[in-house]
C-alpha cells in the first residue's frame, strides 16, 4: 500500500523560539521542584469548597505566593477554559485575582494624571532598583488596570517629553531606565500580552532618540537588539512585518556588536537573528533556513558548552530544527540535526530542564520519522519508528494532558504519524494512528487551535486514505479544506502569509483530489482543483473591485464584517474569549451573513461552482486543465456540453516529466546554445511524455478552440508549440489544430473573472519604447506599430523612467493598449521583484551592503536598482489601474515565466500582475527571445488585430506565430516593403533578412512559440 506524506506544520515540530537568549531579556526560571509545589498548592485550592477555606492554604503556603504562582495558575486557569471546564477556570482565575491582589481595586479608566503617576512611580523604582524584577513587578501587578489601559502612544508621548526635558548627560541615564522598564513590561505575564509589548516597543523607539548610532553606539545596537526580540514577538500588527522589522534590527545590531569585541552579545543576537530568520514568512524559504543555519553555527562559535551550557543546548537544539528543514530533507541534514538534538539533550536532561527536554525529545522523534523515508531496508526503518514511538512517549512524562495541553496533543499527533507508518500489523496501526489523532483534536478544536485542528484532520484524512476508507477521508479531508479556505480569508497578517499557509495546505488539496477521483467524482476533483491554484489572486481582484461590484452601502458592511470576525478569531485563538464557544458561534453566524450578502452581488470568485462556469462556455471551446499529484499528471478535458473527463498518467510518465524538466532548465539557464539548438526536439519529447495525442482524441471535432490551464511548471512550457500526430499532413503543432485559437489562462476561476471584463475600445495606445538603447529593432516594432493607433503615446529611450511612468497614470489609466518594448526578468527567488527594465536603472559602482531586495546584481560593478524598475511588486501595490485595458503586451525576455516552486498561488509572475491590475489580456513571453524576430510577430500580431473584426487575441497571436514560422525570405522581403518605415530602415532590414541562414529564417520554435497569451 503507498505511504503518502503527512502534512509538515510547524505547530508538530516544537521549536524553541520563544525562549531566546539575550543579553537585556533574561526570563525568569523555576525549577522543577517548585513548579511542582506550585501545581500542588493549586490543586489543594481547586478542590476548596469556601473562601475561608482558600485564605487557611494560602496562609499556610506564604512562600510560594510570588509572580511564578501567579503565571502558573492563570496557565491552568487558561487551559481549563479551553477543555470547557468554567467553573474551575473562572474559580481559579478569582484567587489570581481577588485573593493575591493582582487586579486593583481602582476604576478601570484611569486618568492621565493617574497613568503619569504610575509611570513615573514605576520608572523611579526601576531606576533605585539592583534587583528590579522583585521590586518593579509588584508595583505593575498592584496597577495591571492602569498598564492595560496605557497605549504605547501615551508611554511613548511620556517616555519622549520626559527625555526632552533634560540634558544629554543626564538624557543617558533616564534612556537606560526606559529601555529597563520597558523590558520588564515586556516580559511581564500578567495583563493584556499584546499591549505589553507594544508598551516595551515604544519605550525602545523612544530611547533611541537619546541613543543614536553617532553618539552612544553600543546601546543603541543594544536597543535594536531589544527591539528585534520585541518584533518577533509582537501579536498585533502584519506578522510579515514584524519578522522584517526584527530582521533588520538584528542585523543593526551586528553592526557594533563585533565578535572581536563583544563576543556573548554577538552570539546572542547571532541566535536571535537565526530564530528571526528561521520563522521568516517572506522571501525564499530555502535562503532563510539557511541564512539561520549560518546564523546558529556562528553563534555556536562562542556559545560553548562549558562556558554557557543551557544557551549552548539551546542553539543545539534550535540548529536541530533548521537542519530539519533544509531542503530535501536528505541523509546528511537529517543525521545533523540528530547530532545536534542528542548534543542538546546532554545538557537538558529530565530533572534540571523538564520542559526543555520534553521539548528537544519531541524534535528528535520528528527527525527519527524523517530518517524513516531515507531507508530502504524495512529493519532499520522499523527501528527508527519504534525509536520515535519511544521518545514521543517519554516526552509525555513531562507534557501531561493538564500541565501542558497543547504540546500533550503536538506528541499524541506525531505518535498518531508514527503508528501510521509502523510495520506490523497494518490494521492495528492505523487504529492506533486515527486514536491518537483524534486524542489530540480534543485539545486541538476549531475554535482554540484552528491550524492545528487541520493539520490533525488532515493526518486523519490521509490515514483513511491509505485504508482505502475513502467516504470517511473525503468527509475528513473536506471538514479540514472547509476551515482552510476561512482562515486564507481571515489570517490576521499580509498577503505573504496567505500564500506562505496555502503552500502547506497545498498537499491537502492533492489528497482530497486522489480520493474524489478514487471515488469516481470528477466534478469535485475538478472544483478542488480549482480551489488550489489561484484562489487568492482571485480574492485579491475582487478586493480590488469591490467597490465597482458591490454598491458603497453594502462595501461598508462588508467591512464591518471582516473586521468583527478577525477580531473575535483573535480573541479565542489567544485565550482572550470569556467564552469562547458562544464567540464561535457567534462568528460562524457572521460569516454566513457575510457570504449571503457577497453572493447576491458576487457572480464569481467566493463560491466558485463548477457547473456554472461549465455552462457559459462557448460551444465550440475546449478546456485542458492539467494537475500535478504525487505520483501521476492529471489532465481534465472540459467542454460545454458532455461529462468532464480526465486523463490520468502511469506513475513513470512522471518521473519522466520531471527529468525532462530538469534537462530543460538546466540547459535554459547553462548552455542556452545547446537548449536553443534541441528545442525542436525537446518539445516532441514533451509530446510524448504529455501523451498530448491521447488527449486530444477526448476532445469533440466540433471544437475549433482550446484554452490550456497548465500547472506548476508546466507554465513555463510552450504547450501550444508541441508536436501532434494527428492529421498530420496538414497539422504541424498544437496551435494548427484549432482554427479559433490556443489560449491560456491561469485557472478556470480567473477565466471565468477576465471574462466578465468588457473592453470593446482598441484605439488608444501608450508604448515604453527601447529606456536602455540597446535594443536594436525595438524602435521598428514600436514606430511600425503607432501606425495602426490614432491615439498614442510613448515614453522612448532616457525618458522612459520609472517616474514617468507614474507621472502618466491618468494616460495609463485611460489606454486601452500598453505595449512595453524593453528588457524583461523574472526573478525565481524573489517573484515579486521580477521587473520590465526602465531608463535610469543601472547603477554603477554598486552600493555598500546593497540590499538584494533592492538591487539585482548584474556583474561585478554594476546592478538595477528595482525601485526605479516597474515589479511585478508594484503590480500589487494598486499603483497603476489598467481597468480600460484589453492588452498588455510585454515584448521583453522572460516576462511570461512564473513562480514555479511555489505551490500556493502558483501563478505568480508579470501576467498574474497585469491582469490584477485589470487588463483582460497580456501577452508575454517564455525565454529570453530574438530582438529581430521578436519585431516581426509583434508588428504582425497588432497588424492582423487591427485588420480583423472582433477578433480574439490569442487568435491573432496564434495567426501571427504561423505567419512567422512559415515565411520564407522572399515573403519577408515583401512584407517589411509595405511598412510605415522611410527607405533607410527598410533597406537595413531586409539586409539583415539576407543574412540569415535558411529558406524560413523564423521556423525554429525559438524565434515564434516564446510568446502567449493570457486572458480573452
Amino acid at each position: 500500500m503507498k505511504i503518502y506524506p503527512f502534512l509538515e506544520s510547524r505547530a508538530l515540530v516544537l521549536n524553541f523560539f520563544d525562549n531566546k537568549i539575550c543579553a537585556t531579556l533574561t526570563p525568569l526560571s523555576m525549577n522543577e521542584q517548585r513548579q511542582q509545589a506550585y501545581f500542588n498548592l493549586i490543586q489543594n485550592l481547586l478542590n476548596c469548597h469556601s473562601d475561608d477555606e482558600v485564605q487557611k492554604i494560602l496562609a499556610a503556603n506564604q512562600d510560594l505566593i510570588d509572580a511564578g504562582l501567579v503565571q502558573k495558575m492563570l496557565e491552568i486557569a487558561r487551559n481549563l477554559l479551553r477543555q470547557g471546564e468554567l467553573d474551575q477556570a473562572n474559580g481559579l482565575m478569582n484567587i489570581a485575582g481577588q485573593q493575591l491582589g493582582v487586579y486593583s481595586k481602582l476604576s478601570s479608566t484611569a486618568t492621565k494624571k493617574e497613568w503619569l503617576d504610575f509611570l513615573e512611580q514605576a520608572l523611579k523604582v526601576t531606576a533605585d532598583s539592583i534587583n528590579k524584577v522583585q521590586v518593579v513587578y509588584p508595583i505593575l501587578r498592584a496597577n495591571i488596570k492602569k498598564l492595560n489601559s496605557i497605549s504605547a502612544t501615551v508611554f511613548r508621548d511620556w517616555a519622549e517629553n520626559k527625555l526632552r526635558q533634560v540634558q544629554l548627560d543626564k538624557g543617558k541615564g533616564i534612556a537606560s531606565d526606559i529601555v529597563d522598564l520597558s523590558k520588564l513590561i515586556q516580559e511581564f505575564t500578567l495583563g493584556d500580552k499584546p499591549n505589553n509589548i507594544e508598551i516595551a516597543i515604544a519605550g525602545y523607539k523612544a530611547a533611541l532618540n537619546v541613543f543614536n548610532y553617532n553618539i552612544f553606539p553600543l546601546q543603541w545596537a543594544m536597543v535594536q537588539n531589544n527591539l528585534g526580540i520585541a518584533y518577533c514577538q509582537r501579536i498585533l500588527g502584519d506578522k510579515v512585518e514584524n519578522q522584517e522589522y526584527a530582521i533588520q534590527s538584528f542585523k543593526s545590531s551586528l553592526k557594533i556588536i563585533v565578535c572581536s569585541k563583544f563576543p556573548q552579545q554577538w552570539a546572542i543576537t547571532q541566535s536571535n537573528l537565526g530564530n528571526a530568520y528561521f520563522y521568516r514568512v517572506k522571501g525564499n524559504r530555502v535562503e532563510n533556513v539557511e541564512f539561520a543555519v549560518k546564523a546558529y553555527t556562528a553563534a555556536l562559535e562562542v556559545i560553548t558548552r562549558s562556558t554557557l551550557p543551557s544557551e549552548w543546548a539551546m542553539v543545539q537544539n534550535n540548529l536541530g530544527n533548521a537542519y530539519l528543514e533544509r531542503q530535501g530533507k536528505d541523509k546528511e541534514n537529517i543525521e545533523n540535526a540528530i547530532i545536534a538534538y542528542t548534543a542538546a539533550l546532554e545538557i537538558y536532561t529530565r530533572f534540571e530542564f523538564p520542559e526543555q527536554w520534553a521539548i528537544t525529545q519531541n524534535n528528535l522523534g520528528n527527525a527519527y520519522l524523517d530518517r524513516v523515508q531515507l531507508d530502504r531496508v524495512q529493519v532499520y526503518r522499523n527501528e527508527n519508528i519504534e525509536n520515535a514511538i519511544t521518545i514521543f512517549s517519554a516526552a509525555l512524562e513531562v507534557f501531561s494532558r493538564t500541565e501542558f495541553p497543547e504540546q500533550w496533543a503536538m506528541i499524541q499527533n506525531n505518535l498518531g504519524k508514527a503508528y501510521r507508518q509502523k510495520i506490523g500489523d497494518r490494521v492495528e496501526n492505523f487504529e492506533k494512528a486515527i486514536e491518537f489523532c483524534t486524542s489530540a483534536l480534543e485539545v486541538f478544536t476549531h475554535t482554540s487551535f484552528p491550524q492545528n485542528h487541520v493539520s490533525t484532520l488532515s493526518n486523519i484524512g490521509i490515514i483513511y486514505q491509505e485504508a482505502q476508507q475513502l467516504t470517511e477521508a473525503y468527509t475528513t479531508l473536506n471538514s479540514a479544506i472547509t476551515i482552510v479556505e476561512s482562515l486564507r480569508g481571515e489570517i490576521i497578517s499580509g498577503d505573504e502569509s496567505k500564500r506562505k499557509q496555502a503552500e502547506e495546505w497545498n498537499k491537502l488539496y492533492r489528497h482530497i483530489v486522489e480520493v474524489c477521483l478514487e471515488l469516481g467524482n470528477i466534478i469535485k476533483a475538478i472544483e478542488y482543483v480549482e480551489h488550489s491554484k489561484t484562489r487568492n489572486l482571485v480574492e485579491q481582484i475582487l478586493e480590488r473591485d469591490a467597490k465597482t461590484i458591490f454598491p458603497p452601502d453594502v462595501v461598508t458592511e462588508l467591512e464591518k464584517y471582516r473586521d468583527e470576525i478577525a477580531t473575535g478569531q483573535y480573541q479565542i485563538q489567544n485565550g482572550k474569549a470569556e467564552n469562547p464557544k458562544v464567540l464561535a458561534q457567534h462568528l460562524q453566524e457572521l460569516r454566513q451573513q457575510r457570504n449571503e450578502l457577497q453572493n447576491r452581488y458576487l457572480p464569481v470568485g467566493y463560491g466558485f461552482k463548477f457547473d456554472f462556469f461549465q455552462g457559459s462556455l462557448d460551444e465550440h471551446t475546449a478546456i485542458i486543465e492539467w494537475y500535478l499529484l504525487n505520483d501521476k499528471i492529471l489532465a481534465f478535458i472540459v467542454t460545454k456540453k458532455g461529462e468532464v473527463t480526465v486523463w490520468q498518467s502511469q506513475p513513470e510518465d512522471q518521473q519522466a516529466l520531471y527529468d525532462w524538466v530538469n534537462q530543460y532548465l538546466q540547459n535554459y539557464y547553462g548552455q542556452k546554445d545547446q537548449w536553443q539548438n534541441n528545442l525542436g526536439k525537446a518539445l516532441k519529447e514533451l509530446a510524448s511524455i504529455l501523451h498530448i495525442d491521447e488527449i486530444l482524441t477526448q476532445i469533440p471535432k466540433h471544437c475549433d478552440q482550446l484554452i490550456l490551464i497548465p500547472h506548476q511548471f508546466l507554465h513555463l512550457l510552450p504547450l501550444h508549440a508541441i508536436p501532434i500526430n494527428q492529421n498530420s499532413e496538414n497539422s504541424y503543432c498544437l496551435l494548427d489544430l484549432f482554427a479559433g485559437g490556443v489560449s491560456y489562462a491561469p485557472s478556470c476561476q480567473l477565466l471565468q473573472q477576465v471574462q466578465q471584463r468588457k473592453r470593446p475600445d482598441f484605439q488608444s495606445l501608450f508604448a515604453i519604447q527601447n529606456p536602455t538603447e540597446d535594443l536594436n529593432y525595438t524602435n521598428l516594432e514600436v514606430e511600425s506599430i503607432l501606425s495602426y493607433f490614432p491615439s498614442h503615446q510613448v515614453l522612448s529611450k532616457n525618458q522612459a523612467t520609472k517616474a514617468a511612468l507614474s507621472q502618466a497614470a491618468t494616460q495609463l489609466k485611460e489606454s486601452n493598449y500598453l505595449h512595453f518594448s524593453c528588457h524583461g526578468s523574472f526573478n525565481l527567488n524573489s517573484p515579486q521583484n521580477s521587473f520590465l527594465l526602465l531608463a535610469d536603472a543601472f547603477v554603477s559602482p554598486i552600493p555598500d551592503e546593497a540590499n538584494p531586495e533592492k538591487y539585482l546584481k548584474v556583474s561585478d560593478t554594476e546592478a538595477v536598482d528595482l525601485s526605479k524598475c516597474l515589479t511585478l511588486g508594484n503590480l500589487f501595490e494598486r499603483t497603476f489601474d489598467f481597468s480600460q485595458t484589453r492588452l498588455v503586451v510585454l515584448s521583453a525576455c522572460e516576462t511570461g515565466l512564473i513562480d514555479f516552486n511555489n505551490t500556493s498561488d502558483e501563478y505568480i509572475g508579470l501576467p498574474s500582475g497585469f491582469l490584477y491590475a485589470g487588463s483582460s489580456s497580456v501577452v508575454s513571453s517564455l525565454w529570453t527571445v530574438n530582438d529581430l524576430s521578436t519585431s516581426f510577430l509583434m508588428i504582425k500580431f497588432i497588424q492582423i488585430l487591427k485588420d480583423a473584426i472582433d477578433m480574439s487575441i490569442p487568435l491573432a497571436m496564434n495567426q501571427a506565430q504561423r505567419w512567422l514560422r512559415d515565411a520564407t525570405k522572399e515573403e519577408l522581403q515583401e512584407w517589411v516593403k509595405k511598412l510605415a518605415l522611410d527607405n533607410t530602415k527598410k533597406g537595413k532590414i531586409r539586409r539583415q533578412i539576407n543574412n540569415i541562414t535558411g529558406e524560413q529564417p523564423f521556423n525554429s520554435p525559438f524565434h515564434w512559440a516564446a510568446f502567449t497569451a493570457v486572458g480573452k
